[in-house]
């Protein structure tokens, strides 16, 4: 399959469910499509998450700052785990808010919303991570096999990428996503090798635990452009040294 055709392939399964979403009213969004839908019992799906014993076991998490994951982040936060979220499009040298639970001036709900965040949690470079022990991506579709795809962009891939090139996701993280039973798909989902699968997918009602989940062993670069590499100053101090 060719790029293009891999690219057509991924979209016509995000536009299906975005669809399916919209007609079900599943959603908060207006407009659902382009985005990780904020699918209504995100909360529900927070709380099961963090009934799990590796939820419970867990001490940091880094997490996608979508509106749909926001239930994760405060709870991860009133809990007293270490949150990181991505600066948007990892714009800056530094590309990761540090949330850290003892040292929050508002309350974690609060602080766990990406605009608050991105206000009162300084930035830190990815070598200043901790070891990640749960890593909680958004997703448009999630197949139960563990393959997903996000809205587009590739940036939670490229994440995981630079924070396992890192040595700061090991055989020991747990990968999670946390969806509307209705993005839990039974339509193909095309991959390739830099594309994160995960290892369990949570929605209201269910806990799916995905069967050999693939995992990119680094930075894939021949699948950036030199545009995506400069502009994202962390791929791109990787990319000179």
């Amino acid at each position: 399959m060719t790029a293009n055709s891999l690219d057509r392939a991924k979209q016509a399964v995000r536009t299906q469910v975005w669809d399916v979403l919209t007609t079900a009213e599943a959603v908060y969004d207006t407009f659902v499509h382009g985005r990780i839908p904020h699918f209504k019992g995100a909360e529900q799906a927070a709380a099961r998450l963090a009934a799990l014993p590796v939820w419970q076991r867990a001490s940091v998490v880094k997490a996608v700052p979508d509106k749909a994951q926001l239930p994760v982040r405060a709870k991860a936060l009133e809990q007293g785990k270490t949150v990181y979220m991505a600066v948007p499009k990892l714009a800056t040298l530094k590309p990761f808010y540090l949330l850290d639970p003892a040292a929050l001036t508002v309350s974690p709900v609060e602080a766990a919303t990406s605009r608050i965040a991105a206000a009162i949690a300084p930035t830190v470079e990815v070598e200043a991570l901790r070891p990640l022990d749960l890593i909680v991506l958004g997703s448009v579709a999630v197949n139960r096999n563990g393959a997903r795809i996000g809205k587009g962009a590739g940036y939670s891939d490229i994440e995981f990428a630079l924070l396992t090139e890192a040595g700061l996701v090991t055989p020991e993280t747990v990968v999670i996503t946390t969806v509307h039973p209705l993005q839990v798909t039974d339509t193909p989902i095309p991959t390739t090798e830099h594309d994160v699968d995960v290892d369990l997918i949570v929605t209201p009602d269910e806990t799916i635990t995905c069967p050999n989940p693939h995992r990119p062993s680094g930075v894939d670069w021949s699948a950036l452009t030199t545009e995506k590499i400069a502009a994202i100053p962390a791929l791109m101090a990787r990319h000179i040294s």
